[in-house]
């Protein structure tokens, strides 16, 4: 699995464990990752994605899933993420006609 978030791009990140003797041995940081589910309102299905729990508050801020994609520009987005606004835009103009 992916150690980076969908939403925010949180990654590990490295650095080092400091004893009480000053002694440096190499460590990682793992961002907090969780497994969430996300109703998409407009396609009607749950999109499931692996963020960090300040990604997923960044989704809910942003009323859902949906708003969260159409509002959010292309540059800002992984490949995966662009895979889903079009999705939902392409749902969107279908039900506008």
């Amino acid at each position: 699995m992916s150690r980076k978030c969908f939403v925010t791009n949180k990654k590990v990140l490295t650095g080092n464990n400091v004893s009480h003797s000053k002694r440096r041995t190499r460590r990682v940081f793992l961002p907090n990752m969780h497994n969430f589910a996300f109703m998409s309102d407009i396609l009607g299905t749950m999109i499931r994605l692996r963020v960090s729990t300040k990604g997923a508050k960044t989704i809910e801020h942003k009323a859902g899933i949906d708003n969260y994609l159409v509002s959010t520009p292309n540059a800002q987005l992984n490949e995966k993420a662009r895979i889903w606004k079009r999705r939902i835009e392409r749902r969107i103009t279908a039900n506008s006609l």
